[in-house]
């Protein structure tokens, strides 16, 4: 059984906790900002989405550090369950870019977002 097999909406923070490695934290209330992390992201993908307002350093920054709390398997798993699937394409494009993007997952990448990280 994969990580995305085990990984649903009544589960996600016990998910979380449990691939979570952080230890600079000491309570759960700097868990659950961490876990905030995954809700702006998926706002700053929504808005580039509806509106062609890329904050990609910004979106960098939260991707970075959602790996660097979590181990890399869980971090793509619990980001593929929190932003939506019409986000996927850009999602996907970051990761790639990171080197964070598993080899078997093949999925599509936006164009502009690739165009935008190589200027980077």
């Amino acid at each position: 059984m994969s990580l995305f097999d085990s990984l649903n909406a009544a589960n996600f923070t016990l998910f979380a906790a449990k691939y979570y490695n952080n230890p600079q934290c000491t309570s759960t209330d700097e868990f659950k900002e961490d876990l905030l992390r995954f809700k702006y992201l998926k706002k700053l993908l929504t808005r580039y989405h509806n509106n062609n307002d890329l904050q990609i350093r910004l979106i960098l920054n939260h991707i970075i550090v959602i790996y660097n709390i979590f181990e890399m398997d869980a971090a793509t798993a619990l980001l593929f369950h929190k932003v939506p699937s019409y986000n996927w394409p850009a999602l996907v494009s970051i990761l790639k870019f990171l080197n964070y993007m598993p080899k078997e997952m093949d999925l599509v990448s936006d164009e502009f977002i690739k165009a935008e990280l190589e200027k980077i």
